[in-house]
């Protein structure tokens, strides 16, 4: 038997300061800010959501930056990129060309990686 998935209702990150957190998301990243009560949402794009979490506020504990990442499509990444530059945001590297797209490494400010990227192929 399998599960009949709809769409992602959101992606969870987990953060140890979350008025840090808000600021970098909502502020640097621009991200619209959907929902407040309990944890701040953020829109991403036409189709995802942004939670952020406090893990000890549901008696977790934040035992590592989340490695695995989470990729934003952008128009553009090199434009995305430089304005994110400008905000003081600090880039793992280059802009890779993988024959089909273009990404870009950096991380919020617990550590947790994201990627601007775009498929230049379709």
């Amino acid at each position: 038997m399998t599960i009949e998935v709809e769409h992602v209702d959101f992606w969870a990150v987990p953060v140890t300061d979350m008025e840090r957190s808000k600021q970098f998301y909502g502020e640097t990243l621009g991200l619209p800010l959907v929902s407040e009560p309990g944890f701040p949402e953020y829109k991403l794009g036409d189709n995802g959501f942004l939670y952020l979490l406090s893990l000890e506020a549901i008696g977790g504990k934040f035992r590592a930056p989340h490695d695995a990442g989470f990729a934003l499509r952008v128009p553009d990444v090199a434009e995305a990129r430089a304005a994110l530059e400008a905000k003081g945001v600090e880039f793992n590297g280059e802009i890779l060309d993988t024959g089909v797209c273009h990404m870009t490494f950096f991380a919020d400010p617990d550590g947790n990686q994201i990627v601007l990227h775009r498929n230049y192929t379709r």
